[in-house]
Order: structure tokens, then C-alpha cells, then sequence
């Protein structure tokens, strides 16, 4: 009982999450109609469509995905017939009438009478949802995992019920109180037929929105890690105990990261090494089902049934993340090396920053890094929470029986997990299994790191885990504010300089110029950044006390300290060369826009 009410509780939050927002022209469409016979039903229609489509999602594997894509583009069509008969009522009686009697229903304007029945209204409930259930918040990705490990069962479909009517309790008084506003408009401006045309308008635009993908985009400037402090708090109650790692190695994980000095979120990175590595490499759990990725790339979707008899090795990254890209040179090499001896890589894509939800920029960075193996698009972290992870990066390996075997955490122990590789293939009964290990990479941003001078950890420039801001009067959050940097910065403190608006996650230059100074120990000094919002390229110059880097620029940087910035992605800066010392870091940049989100070293 205690879970049904915090599904349902759960379902009332979704209101305030982004992946609400594609829907709500499709209920305020029906705001100016009486609520018994057109809201109510619209709502039901919601519930159920969502319920059913959750329900099989759970149940059935990837094909209900696949299939829900082509109902995606079937309500869309619906929808959008539905928005041309509000916006032109002439054009509507001429278009319903080749249809079929599913089209004329959902027409409200070929009424005589004007004003939708309540079966019209089921209907356009029922094509909403086919769009709102593709949207697996928080707690209903946690619903869903926990009916895909267990099966469907009364429990199961009582969650996800109480999950939907909870979405449509909130949906329902937002459609109420936007009846009272749409009356009181009527009355005093007898702007009725401008209100209908608005909505109309408002539904085509939702329409085109969607079918373009413009929704993915706008929904990726909102933070993806969690919606709201009650709905992570709900999450926490919601989890499931952690049943795939052994106690003590799951134990251990849970200490490094409450130890990280950036873990004010559950999701941390972690450049530590923390592994269970063990010679006899017991059974950890099962293979979690990979229904939950929203797209793949490089393949079909796979399942748990495609990877029978194969070694797997999952390897969960984010692209901007510096812990992952050091990493990855490895899970290419160990693709490569033993893929025709019968192991299968697949790259688990979760973001940590809104812009690496967007999937343009994850196919970029897959073509760019050379990645060619399948890479799941975790957007929803249905993947990430089923198997019940807190790292980037991690990786698992699964037995040609479909069992976890062996994880770890962070970077590091590379060799442990090639030896576990070499030892599930042979267990899977190929022979001549390739022996000896790949080497290591020497160059670039994947180089390894300096541990042995490295003092400076990850720094978050969003105020929601910003630390050792010594610009003076503090972060304002969310308004534009002049800064100044500190003139001598201790060592970890940094600061703006300029006009910047600090949001939860990255700050903007709201100036034309700007720049931003860390007082660092490190090797290397990386920086993720973004262009401005209309996409163009911003200049930056680097200094090092106060001169050009010279030899010791980092890949993104040449000798004088000069960049650009065009795409959003983490950026080398510093690749010290000569001794390691506390150095002042400082970047200029020279146009307005630029968006900065976190430091990290190596």
C-alpha cells in the first residue's frame, strides 16, 4: 500500500517534470469545455493508453517500443487533424469528410452544436497518451525495472495505475483552473473563437514540435538528473535493496562515493578505483533487461535473449566526462581485439549534463571518438537504475549465460578486467581466446592521469554543486550579475569575472566578454563548455600566470592560448609538460553566450 501511494504521489509530480510539457497543449486544448464531457474523458483516455503502453513496455521487450514509435506517429497525424479543425472550422467539415469515422470523431468542429462529445474526447485522451508514455520519469523508470526483473504481476499493474492516476489528478485540477480562466476570458473579452484559433495553433505548433524533434531539444536545457528534490526523495523510498553486487563490494562503492567531494547527487563520476575483481569472478546478478534505452546507434535495439551464449561487457559513459574518455580506449581495444571470439561491447550513453541528453550531440561524439559498437541511449537511466549504478564509469561483465560476473568502478585496473574478459570467453567454450593485454594510450585527452600530482578535483560551476566560489558577495542564482575574480585565489578557489548568470547546472556569460580563474595542481585541466544558444562559436584565450601556455597548452589550446569553442563537449586547456606546481589558471572569452559547466583534472 505504502508503494501504491507513493507511485501515485510520484504520478502527481510529473506535472512539474519536462516530460510533461509536449502534452499540455493537447489537455488545454479541451480548458473551454465542460469537464464532465470532455476533460474527464480525455484524462481516462490518458490513463488507460498510458497504463497499457507501460504495462507491455514492461512486459514485452523491445518490440513494444518499436511499436509504440509507429503509434507515436499515429497520434501525431490524429492530433494534428485535431488542431486544424480548431484553428479552421471551415476547412474542417472538407477534411473530415474523406475520413474515416475514427477522424470524424476526433473533430470537434464538425459538430453542429460546436462542442466535442465525450467520445471524441476518449479518443484525443487516447492519442495524447500514445505520446505521454515514451516519457519514463524517475519513479516510473523504477516501476518499470522493477516489472521487467520480477514480471508482470497484480502489484505491477496496481503501481503503474496508481502512477497514471496520479499524473492525471494534477493534469485534472491544472485543467479545471484553466476552465475558470478560459470562462472568465469569454465573459469579459468574448474572445471565444480567438481562444479556439490560439489553441489550434498551439496544437499544430506542439505537432510540428514533436515530429521534428524539437521537443528532445528543448527538453534537453532542463537538468536530466533528477526533476525536483521531493521526486528523488520518493525515489529514495521507491528503490529497490541493490541485488546485483556482492554486500561488501556494494558496500565499499557506496562509501567512495558519500567520500567525493562533488557528491551532493547520487550520480557521481569517479576517477578512483574501486573494483570487486576476484579470480573466481562468483555471480553478481542477472543481466537486467536494455528495453529502457529511448534509441541505439551503430545497431537494431538488442535484448537479453539476442546476447545469449555471447560474453558481454556493458560499458556505462557520458561523453563529456573525462573518468569515461580515458577509459574508452580500452573498451575500443578489448571491442576489437576479441569481438570474433564471441564478445559483444555495448557503450550504456547517461547523461550527466542536459546537453549530452541530446542525441545529435551523442551520435557526434560516437563518430568522432571512432566508437563503432552499439551504444544504447540511457536518456530515461532505466539501464543505469536497474542495475542499480552510481558511476561514470563502470563496467560490467556478463557471462554467456546472462549473469553478472564482474564490475568496477572508475578507471584503473585495466588488466583485472581483460583477464575477466579472456576467462567468461574460454568459460563460453571458444578456444585460442587471445592473450595478453592492450596497451596504453599515450596522447591526447585519453592519456592517463598524473595521480601522483593531481590536487585539484572535479569543480561544478553551477550552483547546485559549485564549491570554493571566492568571487566576492557569492553565486546570484539565476539572474545576470557582475563578477570579479579574486586576485589571489587559494589553492581549489575560482571565479567568475564579468557578467554571468549562474543556473543550477553551468553558468552564461551574459557580457561580451568574460573570463573565469582557478588556482589549480595538475597536470592537465580540462573545462566542459558550450557555444551560445544560437549555436555560435565563442573565442576563448588561455593563461597560466598570467602568460600563454606555450608548451604547455592542451589539445584544444594552441602556444598563445587561443580556442574556439563550437560544440558542447569537455575541452583540454593545460597539458603540463615540466614539473607540477600550484599554478592560476585563467580563460578569456572574447564573445558573449559561452556556457560553462565543470573543471576536472588529471
Amino acid at each position: 500500500m505504502l508503494l501504491i501511494v507513493l507511485a501515485y504521489l510520484g504520478g502527481v509530480l510529473t506535472i512539474l517534470s519536462p516530460c510533461i510539457l509536449p502534452v499540455l497543449p493537447f489537455v488545454f486544448s479541451r480548458a473551454d469545455q465542460p469537464f464532465a464531457r470532455s476533460g474527464l474523458p480525455l484524462l481516462a483516455g490518458m490513463v488507460l493508453t498510458f497504463a497499457a503502453v507501460a504495462t507491455l513496455a514492461a512486459v514485452g521487450g523491445g518490440w513494444v517500443v518499436a511499436a509504440n514509435q509507429y503509434g507515436r506517429w499515429l497520434a501525431l497525424i490524429m492530433l494534428g487533424l485535431f488542431g486544424m479543425t480548431l484553428l479552421v472550422p471551415r476547412l474542417a467539415e472538407h477534411l473530415t469528410r474523406p475520413l474515416v469515422a475514427l477522424g470524424n470523431r476526433l473533430s470537434s468542429a464538425a459538430n453542429a452544436s460546436g462542442q466535442p462529445g465525450a467520445k471524441s474526447s476518449f479518443l484525443l485522451g487516447i492519442a495524447t497518451g500514445l505520446l505521454w508514455a515514451p516519457c519514463a520519469g524517475p519513479i516510473l523508470g523504477l516501476v518499470l525495472t522493477g516489472a521487467a526483473l520480477h514480471g508482470a504481476s497484480v502489484g505491477t499493474t496496481l503501481l503503474l495505475l496508481a502512477y497514471a492516476a496520479g499524473a492525471a489528478t494534477s493534469l485534472a485540477v491544472a485543467l479545471l483552473l484553466g476552465s475558470k480562466v478560459f470562462a472568465a476570458m469569454k465573459r469579459s473579452l468574448g474572445a471565444g473563437e480567438w481562444i479556439r484559433r490560439g489553441l489550434g495553433a498551439a496544437m499544430l505548433g506542439g505537432v510540428a514540435a514533436i515530429a521534428l524533434g524539437l521537443d528532445t531539444g528543448a527538453l534537453a536545457s532542463v537538468s536530466t538528473v533528477a526533476t525536483s528534490g521531493l521526486e528523488q526523495a520518493l525515489i529514495h523510498e521507491l528503490s529497490p535493496a541493490a541485488t546485483h553486487l556482492a554486500g561488501p563490494a556494494r558496500d565499499g562503492a557506496m562509501m567512495a562515493a558519500q567520500a567525493q567531494p562533488d557528491s551532493s547527487m547520487r550520480m557521481v563520476r569517479t576517477a578512483a578505483s574501486v573494483t570487486t575483481a576476484s579470480v573466481a569472478l562468483p555471480v553478481e546478478g542477472q543481466l537486467p533487461p536494455l528495453s529502457g534505452a529511448v534509441q541505439w546507434l551503430n545497431s537494431p535495439p538488442l535484448t537479453a535473449q539476442d546476447l545469449r551464449g555471447k560474453v558481454l561487457l556493458l560499458d556505462v559513459w557520458t561523453y563529456s566526462c573525462i573518468n569515461c574518455l580515458r577509459t574508452l580506449p580500452y573498451v575500443k581495444a578489448w571491442a576489437k581485439k576479441y569481438r570474433d571470439q564471441g564478445l559483444v561491447v555495448i557503450g550504456v550513453h547517461a547523461p550527466e549534463f542536459a546537453f549530452e541528453r541530446n542525441v545529435a550531440n551523442v551520435k557526434r561524439a560516437v563518430h568522432e571518438l571512432g566508437i563503432d559498437y552499439p551504444v544504447a541511449i540511457d536518456n530515461h537511466y532505466a539501464i543505469w537504475r536497474a542495475l542499480h549504478n552510481e558511476y561514470w564509469p563502470a563496467e560490467y561483465l556478463v557471462d554467456a549465460q546472462g549473469r553478472i560476473r564482474h564490475h568496477h568502478f572508475g578507471e584503473g585496473e585495466y588488466a583485472q578486467t581483460e583477464h575477466a574478459i579472456q576467462q567468461l570467453l574460454a568459460e563460453a567454450g571458444h578456444r585460442n581466446v587471445a592473450t595478453g593485454l592492450v596497451g596504453t594510450p599515450d596522447k591526447g585527452v585519453q592519456m592517463a592521469p598524473d595521480n601522483a600530482d593531481l590536487q585539484s578535483p572535479e569543480t561544478y560551476i553551477g550552483y547546485q554543486r559549485a564549491e570554493r566560489f571566492a568571487s566576492a558577495g557569492g553565486q546570484t542564482r539565476n539572474l545576470p550579475q557582475q563578477y570579479t575574480a579574486p586576485a589571489r585565489p587559494a589553492l581549489n578557489q575560482w571565479g567568475l569575472a564579468g557578467t554571468w548568470q549562474v543556473g543550477g547546472a553551468h553558468a552564461t556569460l551574459d557580457g561580451a566578454t568574460g573570463r573565469i580563474v582557478y588556482r589549480f595542481h595538475a597536470r592537465d585541466l580540462n573545462l566542459v563548455l558550450g557555444p551560445a544558444k544560437d549555436g555560435k562559436p565563442v573565442r576563448f584565450r588561455v593563461s597560466i600566470d598570467g602568460a600563454p601556455p606555450g608548451a604547455a597548452h592542451g589539445v584544444d589550446v594552441d602556444a598563445k592560448g587561443d580556442g574556439t569553442i563550437t560544440e558542447q563537449r569537455l575541452y583540454q586547456l593545460v597539458r603540463q609538460d615540466k614539473t607540477v606546481t600550484d599554478r592560476t589558471f585563467a580563460i578569456e572569452f572574447l564573445d558573449p553566450g559561452v556556457q560553462a559547466y565543470a573543471f576536472t583534472f588529471g
